[in-house]
């Protein structure tokens, strides 16, 4: 196996020279677009030598207009002709990974028809198989609400590497990030959490339940950690690239070493101290944003309790308050359980979203 270089990289180099010379010679007239979007670390950047065990190799996603939906079979047929069995010393030839369903391997062929994964389908194929939306309809909040943010993520991430038609832009752009008041929505749910829990991590530990608070303690720093994603206006990838993606944030060199010490604090106090002065960083991060009134910064005790809490409530109000869209509004008014993220971290629902939204859109109902 040759060296490993990132696969935005590799594929926009397979794409200009080998992919697009063959588009070129057989359908010269070709309208496409061609990305690496979707699934994959590499979308992301954060793809290693490790990667190359599965689902990695040379490939692209090529969008066809929906006018030319019959050309689909004829191009995949004429890249497994063309395309060479290798490049750049990396097979282009992929097998089914045996008893792992989905996965691909990477096999080295001599001869005989590319086994390639050189996608070509429509943008509405794309977006139905991933979102379970049509992308020439409009987005409601709703919608907005039952899209896992770690594949919004890998539909804004990633390359593309030709694009003569524009819609592969314009679904890009109409993903870029929430609407404002869905926005919202989902920060002021996001310090509801933190309001509903954040007393309970140091009274757990108060009776002797180090166990029970380090665990609610853990819960607070990845909904910290989802805040500031929100709050910078980045998607939030899923649990394998959550932190690597988190340090890639501004405020990440402040909160990072504070997070970690509630991670590792032995008892309740020590962690209460760490988690106090990351609350406060985040309340002044939500000051500098201006969306509602100055909020207090500084941590404070619970209705007496010798427990130092933020009133993430107060400020989940505060955020509510400012929703204008009626739709929006009417939504929190039942309640703020956010979007899917906040209330699921199941990987089977929030990786393979399409089978499961209609039915989660009812909870907005």
């Amino acid at each position: 196996m040759p060296t490993f270089m990132p696969a935005l990289e590799l594929n926009r180099r397979f794409y200009t020279e080998q992919v697009r010379p063959a588009l070129d010679r057989h359908f010269p007239n070709l309208a496409h677009s061609a990305a690496l979007i979707g699934y994959g670390s590499e979308v992301l950047g954060f793809d290693t030598e490790m990667s190359m065990d599965h689902n990695w190799y040379p490939r692209t996603f090529l969008f066809l207009r929906e006018t030319d939906i019959s050309m689909i079979t004829t191009i995949k047929e004429m890249l497994s002709r063309e395309l060479p069995h290798e490049f750049l010393g990396f097979p282009v030839d992929s097998i089914p990974a045996p008893a792992e369903p989905g996965t691909h391997l990477m096999k080295l062929k001599s001869e005989g028809l590319v086994d390639h994964q050189v996608i070509p389908l429509t943008l509405r194929e794309f977006a139905l198989e991933n979102l379970a939306w049509d992308a020439s309809s409009s987005l409601s909040p709703v919608d907005w609400l039952t899209f896992p943010s770690q594949v919004l993520g890998t539909m804004t991430a990633g390359a593309v590497y030709f694009d003569n038609v524009g819609e592969l832009s314009r679904f890009r752009e109409k993903l870029t990030w929430y609407p404002y008041d869905v926005w919202l929505y989902l920060m002021a749910s996001t310090w509801e959490r933190i309001g509903q829990e954040e007393h309970l991590m140091p009274r757990a530990g108060f009776v002797g339940d180090e166990l029970g608070s380090a665990l609610i303690g853990s819960r607070l720093v990845r909904d910290i950690m989802s805040l500031c994603f929100l709050m910078e206006k980045q998607y939030a990838p899923y649990p394998k690239w959550f932190g690597s993606a988190f340090q890639q944030l501004a405020c990440a060199k402040e909160l990072t070493p504070l997070l970690w010490r509630v991670q590792q604090a032995e008892t309740w106090d020590a962690r209460e101290k760490s988690v106090s002065c990351a609350y406060e960083i985040l309340a002044r991060m939500h000051n500098a944003l201006g969306i509602t009134n100055k909020m207090e910064e500084r941590a404070s005790y619970f209705h007496g309790r010798p427990f130092k809490v933020i009133h993430g409530d107060i400020i989940a109000a505060a955020i509510s308050n400012c929703i204008t869209d009626p739709e929006v509004r009417r939504i929190a008014g039942k309640g703020l359980i956010g979007g899917l993220d906040q209330f699921s971290d199941n990987s089977t629902l929030r990786s393979n979203i399409a089978g499961w939204r209609l039915a989660i859109k009812k909870l907005y109902e």
